[in-house]
């Protein structure tokens, strides 16, 4: 895990990292709703918010907005670790990924299956479903383990044919924090049909270790900003050339792969170079590369093993609390020992509502979430049977103290119904 003093920088790099401007202090675990921003993205919107230019016109302001822009696209090329193929800033990543699946579902050839999994956020399970339908398409789901809360090649095996157009995998849930093996799975899918269109979405994948989707062989991967240290109102997304250039919306005399309606918001854009830039310095921290490449994936690297670390220290304890493997009342979704687990820990407690103890723990100053069976979880609550579940993500801003804290919470809440 980071040392004190590195942990200090990320620390001060972060707006509200340990004070809430309604409540007061308290520990952020509700990442997976939304990371905290950074400050240099405040500071970036607000300087950008008021330029009254757009691009395209010959003065210096507008040159500099599409130097802005290309900088930022140039930056999520290197986060993602893309080559060929556009990238674009959307309204959100469920914006972006009805758009993609539209485009593919009606692009491909007729007929054939659309295939998907239980594991999904209803973004890809409801854009599917609709232009399925509309298709003339069928839409089959792959269940998902809801012992180890996952998905799995084998899965995807038992559904996935020749005739299987199109095919969409999320690389992590944002309700289990487990995640799964895209590229695995891609090349399985490839083994038995080489051109179907394949969407990932990695919105949730994001925040939590180094991405190489170039290797992975898929057609699409989508992101929403705000789920990685950015502002709301925007995400992005990567295409495959072939995926591109299906016919979409666009204007009329844009290039074939143009995917962006309307003027761009150059601050959205600069936003997310403020975020890769973050993550260079950090990753700065461990290695020594003139390469920013690597120096983003050694940031992703460390992300991992400090949130892989507060995870241990949640699940077996730390300065002599007791963790949560210790109190038998409290179930864990997807288990105590699983090695694709990012920084979220899904939890209940069969004796007391997870209401009660979400409103708990932030009585004491921990923020945690409900996840309810509803459109956005069911589809991994139902099967376990359970109306609801505390989510307690976590981020590599997050410290040691912090999951003492909340350790310290659960075992008084276990205490008193022993």
């Amino acid at each position: 895990m980071y040392n004190q003093s590195l942990m200090k920088q990320i620390r001060e790099r972060f707006c509200h990292v340990d004070t809430c401007p309604y409540q007061g202090p308290r520990v952020f675990f509700e990442n997976a709703g939304g990371s905290l921003t950074l400050k240099s993205v405040v500071e970036t919107n607000t300087r950008l918010a008021g330029i009254p230019d757009n691009q395209g016109r010959d003065n210096p302001a507008s040159h500099e907005l599409v130097r802005i822009i290309d900088q930022s696209r140039e930056d999520m090329r290197n986060f993602l670790g893309v080559s060929d193929g556009p990238v674009f800033i959307g309204e959100s990543g469920t914006e972006l990924l009805f758009r993609l699946v539209r485009a593919a579902v009606l692009g491909t050839a007729e007929g054939g299956k659309v295939v998907g999994s239980t594991l999904e956020h209803p973004a890809t399970v409801s854009a599917c479903k609709r232009w399925s339908k509309i298709a003339g398409k069928e839409y089959l789901a792959v269940a998902h383990n809801s012992d180890t809360a996952t998905v799995i090649v084998d899965d995807y095996r038992t559904v996935i044919d020749a005739d299987t157009r199109v095919a969409t995998i999320i690389h992590t849930s944002p309700v289990t924090g487990i995640s799964v093996d895209v590229k695995a799975v891609a090349n399985a899918i490839r083994e038995v049909s080489p051109d179907c269109i394949i969407i990932v979405d990695g919105i949730q994948h994001a925040p939590h270790g180094d991405l190489h989707v170039d290797t992975y062989d898929v057609d699409a991967y989508t992101i929403s900003a705000y789920k990685v240290f950015s502002r709301h109102n925007y995400g992005f997304a990567w295409v495959s050339p072939r995926l591109s250039t299906l016919p979409h919306d666009h204007l009329d005399g844009t290039p074939a792969d143009f995917w962006e309606l309307g003027t761009r918001d150059t601050s959205a854009f600069a936003c997310f170079s403020e975020v890769v830039n973050y993550l260079d310095w950090l990753g700065s921290q461990s290695v020594d590369s003139d390469d920013r490449r690597e120096r983003i994936l050694a940031a992703g690297k460390s992300i991992h093993e400090q949130e892989a670390g507060l995870v241990k220290a949640m699940f077996d304890g730390i300065e002599g609390q007791k963790g949560l493997r210790d109190m038998p009342e409290v179930k864990v979704i997807g288990g105590y020992d699983n090695s694709q687990r990012e920084g979220l820990v899904s939890l209940y407690i069969e004796a007391v509502p997870c209401a009660d103890v979400v409103s708990r723990l932030n009585a004491e100053g921990v923020r945690t979430h409900v996840r309810k069976n509803d459109y956005f979880s069911g589809n991994i609550l139902e099967p376990l049977n359970r109306p609801t579940c505390v989510r307690v993500s976590m981020c590599h801003y997050n410290t040691g103290e912090e999951v003492l804290q909340f350790l310290r919470v659960m075992e008084s809440i276990v205490d008193q119904i022993i």
